[in-house]
């Protein structure tokens, strides 16, 4: 022990002592005696109270959920009633911006046909069966529409109707074989007849035959109906001849006609009830089959 107290490990603990208790001196002779305990108080107990004050907090929130839980309801149904009023005002928005465009185009072609009466109508369905691509609209004959009544868009004509229902029609399409127009080159002046083709309705495209082995028609020609059937107006835009071949018997020419209307997408078309001219070329023959009628018997008389 004697030993020890000579030594200099006490030596060194003995001045640590005193710098210890100096700096308590200092601390206690700068803010009293009580500032100490407190310091010592506080350094242990700051954690404990901080963790205390999360625990609180969080405890707060959990009940208030429960507390405020019918005022959150309230909040997120009177926000979802928003939400439907505002998806319902965009919907309408589309629609009416979709009508106006819709009529637009109906203004327009009523003006460069005056003679035509025109129904706007939607393609609300298609047969994915059907390779020629006849669709559904959304008019029947509570809208005037009648069968055989020619279908359009803008670009030109697309077909014509072929069943018809209180507020739904069938159209069959100008790729359909079924089908038949009876056309002119707008450039030559050449007359054929349009008509579907199975192989070309794959690449949405139908036949011109009955071409003269001798026609000038060639490709980029424009290709209107002639009017002459009664069936169609004419001069009404049925597509652009994209290529002219020779018939397999080597006696006629036929043209591969590309559609002006873009039958594989359209979503919109025009029914033309009515145009000058309409079932001419059966009100005529049906004279024609009367007045013959007529001398036959005329004659059988005398």
């Amino acid at each position: 022990m004697k030993d020890f107290l000579h030594s200099v490990k006490f030596k060194v603990l003995v001045m640590v002592a005193v710098l210890v208790l100096g700096f308590m001196l200092a601390a206690t002779a700068k803010e009293g005696f009580a500032s100490l305990p407190s310091k010592l108080l506080g350094t242990v107990t700051e954690p404990l109270q901080k963790l205390s004050s999360k625990i609180s907090g969080a405890t707060s929130d959990f009940l208030s959920k429960f507390i405020h839980a019918d005022d959150i309801q309230k909040e997120n149904e009177a926000l979802k009633e928003q939400v439907a009023s505002l998806t319902k005002q965009l919907v309408d928005f589309d629609k009416y911006k979709h009508e106006n465009e819709q009529y637009k185009e109906f203004f327009k072609l009523q003006e460069d046909n005056e003679d035509f009466v025109f129904e706007p109508a939607a393609v609300i369905g298609r047969d994915p069966d059907d390779q020629f691509y006849s669709f559904t609209i959304d008019k029947g004959y509570l809208n005037d529409i009648a069968y055989k009544d020619p279908v359009m868009t803008p670009d030109g004509l697309v077909g014509y109707v072929t069943e018809v229902g209180p507020t739904y029609a069938k159209v069959t399409t100008l790729l359909d074989p079924s089908m038949a127009v009876s056309v002119i080159d707008s450039r030559t002046r050449d007359l054929g007849l349009v008509a579907g083709q199975s192989s070309l309705a794959l690449d949405g495209q139908c036949k011109m035959s009955y071409l003269s082995k001798n026609s000038g028609v060639s490709a980029g020609d424009v290709v209107v109906t002639s009017g002459q059937s009664g069936l169609f107006p004419k001069e009404l835009v049925v597509g652009r001849i994209a290529d002219v071949q020779t018939e397999s018997h080597g006696g006629s020419l036929y043209a591969v006609i590309d559609p002006a209307a873009d039958i594989k997408e359209v979503k919109d078309v025009f029914v033309i009830k009515s145009f000058k001219g309409q079932g001419s070329q059966v009100q005529e023959a049906g004279k024609s089959d009367s007045s013959g009628n007529s001398s036959q018997n005329a004659s059988s008389g005398s």
